[in-house]
């Protein structure tokens, strides 16, 4: 089974949220996050629960823990192969919060119109 590509989203004005948050974790925290990363890129559409889970209009929270901390970061795919991320946030509640959902859906859609200005790739 191929992989899968991760890129990340990036503004227009070339910042990466995704990093911008990633780059204030704890090291053991990115470890987590990293891992979570990884296996998206084995398994892509086939990760599911606990890893990661479908929070509906095609975007997706992938779930890492370090220290009784939760963190997520939320993706879409785009094609078969691309999967892209978001961005990541400190989960403090049970449910994920609308406004990252909608901030992920608004980045989809950005995506899907001009997906080479909003590729970031590391």
């Amino acid at each position: 089974m191929p992989t899968i590509r991760v890129v990340l989203f990036e503004e227009l004005d070339g910042g990466v949220p995704f990093l911008a948050w990633f780059e204030t974790l704890p090291n053991k925290a990115k470890d987590q996050c990293r891992a979570r990363l990884e296996l998206l890129g084995v398994q892509g559409h086939d990760l599911r629960r606990p890893a990661a889970e479908n929070l509906g209009h095609g975007i997706y929270e992938l779930r890492a823990k370090s220290r009784g901390v939760n963190y997520r970061m939320l993706y879409f795919f785009h094609g078969q192969r691309v999967v892209v991320v978001s961005h990541g946030f400190d989960k403090q509640r049970a449910t994920v919060p609308p406004q990252e959902i909608e901030l992920a859906m608004l980045r989809k859609r950005l995506y899907e119109g001009n997906s080479a200005a909003h590729t970031h790739e590391e």
